[in-house]
């Protein structure tokens, strides 16, 4: 692992990608935020050594590097999900890599389902804490000692200084950002009435199928993390209707200028 890291960030030094201060993962429908970036480099995925290639339709698998809120930043132009048949440690590869590369801070977002029907299509919720339903953790290997503490306190794992000025930011702007607990599934299907039931009562708000290995990680390697859920469809049990996947993209694309202006103004801010 070590050593694919290595080739990876060498990879990439040698194109452009020096000295980042934030990483972004940007999660399935979310892209528009690109086109605020003022791209210095990009390059696809399975140009880099060892990196894993997305092969979801809606994700476009490239690494960008450029300038946001006057700050050099990495962004992850579609993710990876275990779902696709990787490991949690193929998922987790670019927080690695982004981190070797000297990023201070990481960004996460999300599509997710509202588990609490307070929360509404088009609407934005903070994660305050997460679920982990995937039966997995990317620190479960042999190794990975070599990169943290094998037993990671996730006591607090999303920053409580950047989710605080998130809500300050998100007060003074007029968006409407919920806060909650997101619950991470294996996937790729999509819940059944029962298991929406569950999620509830386990005390899940939202519900997606990413987002959580890679925050694992980050807190091993002591790197500050914030994630958002664009919430794209509602969760109703007694209510539910099958899923339209174009919808859940025209959700998404629908929230993306709010979340947009969350992380751009804290990028500004720290």
């Amino acid at each position: 692992m070590i050593k694919n890291i290595q080739e990876a960030t060498e990879y990439l030094l040698k194109r452009g990608f020096e000295n980042p201060e934030v990483g972004i993962i940007l999660g399935t429908g979310l892209g528009q935020l690109i086109d605020k970036v003022a791209i210095e480099k990009e390059v696809s995925y399975n140009h880099i050594p060892n990196f894993p290639t997305a092969t979801v339709e809606f994700h476009k698998g490239k690494l960008i590097y450029g300038t946001l809120g006057n700050k050099k930043v990495i962004v992850m132009q579609g993710r990876f999900h275990l779902y696709e048949g990787y490991t949690p440690l193929d998922v987790t590869f670019p927080v690695r890599v982004m981190h070797q590369l000297g990023i201070k801070r990481l960004l996460v977002s999300n599509a997710a389902g509202a588990i609490n029907l307070s929360f509404k299509k088009g609407e934005i919720m903070l994660i305050d804490d997460h679920i982990n339903l995937q039966g997995s953790s990317p620190l479960a290997y042999l190794g990975v000692e070599h990169f943290g503490e094998r037993f990671v306190d996730l006591s607090a794992p999303y920053d409580l200084k950047m989710n605080a000025a998130l809500e300050k930011i998100a007060k003074e702007a007029g968006i409407v950002l919920h806060k909650g607990v997101y619950a991470s599934v294996l996937g790729p299907q999509l819940e059944t009435r029962a298991e929406y039931r569950y999620l509830k009562i386990i005390g899940s708000d939202a519900v997606g199928m990413s987002t959580v290995p890679e925050v694992i990680v980050a807190n091993q390697l002591k790197l500050p993390v914030a994630a958002v859920s664009v919430i794209t469809d509602e969760c109703d049990p007694d209510h539910l209707e099958p899923v339209n996947i174009s919808d859940i993209i025209a959700q998404a694309a629908k929230a993306e200028p709010d979340m947009i202006t969350l992380f751009t103004k804290l990028i500004e801010q720290f």
